[in-house]
């Protein structure tokens, strides 16, 4: 009996650690898989907003960027659609984007073989004021690079404005090592995704969303509802202060557009007339004022009509003041004209701001009423705070 007790008892360490060393083998080749699958891939199990940004950066990649270039937020985004214009122009204008994402596509564009001779800036004054997807969507979806986040990290610290930088940032990890986490697109970070999308489920929907950014030159939609009365970001704002670092980046976009002198205009997307009811006209004097600073030290840099410009509710997808495939449709036809006759002249663009095509528009102008047939209508809308 005590020889029988004493072989266990030799035996008994010796098994346990095998069961621990196998256990632990088989968590980390588990975690390996899935961290590979993570990598390869994010088509897979990513929202269906990630192909549109995808789309995006493979035309970037590709340098397929045409004669204009849009830099933008997710109005811009929605709101012109390239593929309807006698120029040839790409869309790279993101949901969330700031002026963060602008100057990091910029710096690309310009090692192109042919840059772009026109960049159209449209970010609305919300996007000045305050952060918005920056993690959850621009570093998540690897828009940036390590060089990028490095940069934005720095500047930060130099102008003591972490405002973006650190934005949402309550998970306890050091920032350095969380800025490590995303670069690697460690699992964890996206287990909320990898669960909703099924792992593998969103591949075939996110396969033709991709496709179809693609033959829309970067254009993608949001909310497509026959109409919204939504109050959108700017009815919220009581005054217009510029974060400094945002207006660190776009003092550098500007500063690079000049450098190689690349013409610049600056364009805004309307939103609906519910906010344009109740927002506080200092906004539009003070967000005025500020970009007229730029034009003073830009030569190269113009605000083309008017910055905060209005249309009626119907032509609205959301509570975010996305134009709608309608709304989307009459603005890029319009935009498209300006292009082809008098070029985005002041007077051009703000008549297309101020007016809606309708009735004496339409005979006008030649603006029709169709909701848009291109592959850019066929791109799968998607919530601007999706998963």
């Amino acid at each position: 009996m005590n020889s029988s007790i004493s072989s266990f008892e030799r035996h008994a360490p010796n098994d346990a650690r095998r069961f621990l060393l196998l256990s632990a083998m088989f968590f980390c080749g588990f975690f390996s898989l899935i961290w590979s699958w993570v990598w390869i891939m994010p088509m897979a199990f990513l929202d269906p907003e990630y192909p549109s940004w995808r789309a995006k950066q493979t035309l970037l990649a590709d340098c397929d960027l045409g004669e204009l270039l849009i830099l933008g937020d997710s109005r811009a985004a929605t709101g012109m659609m390239p593929s309807r214009w006698p120029i040839a122009a790409t869309n790279l204008a993101v949901g969330g984007g700031e002026a963060v994402e602008a100057l990091s596509v910029l710096d690309r564009a310009i090692r192109c073989p042919k840059p772009p001779r026109q960049v159209v800036l449209s970010l609305d004054a919300e996007h000045f004021t305050h952060p918005d997807l920056f993690w959850e969507r621009t570093v998540r979806f690897g828009f940036l690079d390590a060089e990028d986040i490095t940069r934005l990290r720095h500047i930060s610290a130099e102008l003591d404005d972490r405002s973006v930088y650190e934005i949402r940032h309550t998970d306890g990890l050091p920032s350095w090592l969380r800025d490590a986490m995303y670069q690697a697109r460690f699992p964890s970070l996206y287990f909320a995704s990898l669960v909703k999308g099924g792992v593998f489920m969103r591949w075939f929907s996110n396969r033709r969303a991709l496709n179809d950014g693609l033959a829309a030159r970067g254009h993608y939609f949001f909310g497509v509802a026959p109409g919204s009365s939504e109050i959108a970001a700017e009815g919220h704002l009581r005054t217009f202060r510029p974060l400094p670092v945002l207006d660190w980046y776009f003092d550098q976009v500007l500063r690079e557009l000049a450098i190689r002198g690349i013409a610049a205009v600056y364009i805004a997307m309307p939103f609906n007339d519910a906010t344009a009811k109740v927002i506080n006209p200092a906004i539009e004097r003070e967000f005025r004022a500020w970009l007229a600073g730029y034009e003073a030290r830009y030569p190269g840099f113009r605000v083309a009509g008017r910055i905060m410009p209005h249309w009626p509710n119907r032509y609205f997808g959301d509570g975010f003041s996305h134009l709608n495939p309608d709304g989307a449709a009459r603005f890029s036809r319009g935009l498209g004209l300006c292009l082809g006759t008098e070029g985005l002249t002041a007077d051009c663009v703000q008549r297309l701001q101020d007016a809606p095509p309708k009735t004496q528009n339409d005979a006008q102008y030649g603006w029709f009423n169709e909701t848009g047939t291109d592959a850019s209508a066929k791109v799968r809308p998607s919530s601007k705070r999706g998963s």
